[in-house]
């Protein structure tokens, strides 16, 4: 029986040049498998841990390292009682590993831009403070006009978001700790009021503004020492000379305002948009020195040339970081822009 004309596979279709039509829905390229594992490795310091986000096990990933090893003639890792680090000539090959995976994401990119397609994924990492209400918003605007785009979104302190950044494991981060490392370039910030939050019927309920002082005789819900906003508080107190008795202190934005709500307590945070909070709760602005430092900024690496996913809300956050600077009244100085545009691949 002869074969369809129709048959993709066939060697006349493939001989005759016949016209092909391609799936709108393109599967993203992806880097070879000893990249990935590499890359793994390295980000988490550890080949068991790496096995385990990757799905794979533990002693056939140790092996394919190995492997590679022997056919570089030499180590990539030195093999530490907890963990691995990369060795000089590890890092040399884990920074052509992540320059090629960036690479064939941007090829990746420009393939479906041809094509007409936004799609790829975006990759933010981001402060807690932002996940009420600025972020879900931001994304859910951009996947409106752009519905093939998914967004990996995670939370951490500064320091995590420095590290995520700096590597590429983020596209962008949006953060409330200043950094001058000179390869993390700022696109947008504005300045962002810090509050100290409790319910209703806290004493301090119905005051305009505080000073930190007011507030220390009532149980206290501190961030810990990782995010940014703790380390404005200690300020404030070393400034002021006081000393503070939290009842409570976590890692958790969202458990600590659940404990002031919960037990007719005090905590704190950056106001971030123009959303108020929930009825049951009240937000009043402290005046100490200090907390006028509080700044959301937008970071990419610098020279960096991001997807054109990663570019575009770029774009979008640093219009929508404008309107709220405009909205909250502050001067064009309280809000800087880069004169580089992020790079879109």
């Amino acid at each position: 029986m002869p074969r369809s004309s129709r048959d993709p596979h066939h060697d006349d279709d493939r001989s005759s040049g016949a016209h092909r039509t391609w799936p709108r829905a393109l599967r993203p390229l992806h880097p070879p498998r000893i990249f990935t594992y590499v890359d793994a490795v390295a980000r988490y310091g550890s080949i068991r841990k790496a096995a385990e986000a990757l799905h794979v096990v533990s002693s056939a990933l140790n092996r394919r390292i190995l492997d590679l090893e022997e056919e570089l003639g030499s180590p990539l890792f030195e093999r530490l009682p907890r963990g691995v680090r990369p060795t000089a000539a590890g890092e040399l090959f884990l920074a052509y590993v992540r320059r090629s995976i960036r690479e064939l994401e941007q090829v990746g990119a420009q393939i479906e831009e041809l094509n007409g397609l936004l799609r790829g994924r975006v990759r933010v990492a981001v402060a807690e403070s932002v996940t009420g209400h600025l972020l879900p918003r931001a994304v859910a605007r951009f996947q409106a006009a752009h519905p093939n785009v998914c967004f990996h979104v995670w939370v951490d302190g500064p320091a995590g978001l420095s590290e995520a950044l700096l590597s590429d494991a983020a596209d962008l981060i949006l953060t409330h700790e200043p950094n001058d490392h000179p390869e993390v370039h700022s696109l947008a910030q504005i300045h962002q009021p810090f509050c100290a939050l409790m319910p209703l019927d806290h004493p301090l309920a119905k005051r305009s503004a505080l000073y930190l002082h007011d507030c220390l005789e009532y149980p206290i819900a501190l961030p810990d020492e990782s995010l940014a906003a703790r380390r404005l508080i200690d300020r404030a107190l070393r400034s002021a000379q006081l000393q503070l008795e939290p009842a409570l202190v976590s890692n958790s934005v969202e458990l600590t305002k659940i404990f002031a709500r919960q037990n007719g307590a005090i905590c704190f945070q950056f106001r971030v948009g123009d959303t108020p909070e929930p009825s049951d709760m009240v937000e009043i602005p402290l005046l100490d020195p200090c907390f006028a430092q509080g700044r959301l900024l937008l970071a990419m690496r610098r020279m960096r040339v991001l997807p054109v996913a990663a570019a575009t809300f770029a774009e979008q956050l640093e219009e929508e970081l404008t309107n709220l600077a405009t909205r909250q009244g502050f001067s064009g100085a309280a809000c800087a822009h880069a004169l580089e545009k992020p790079f879109a691949g």
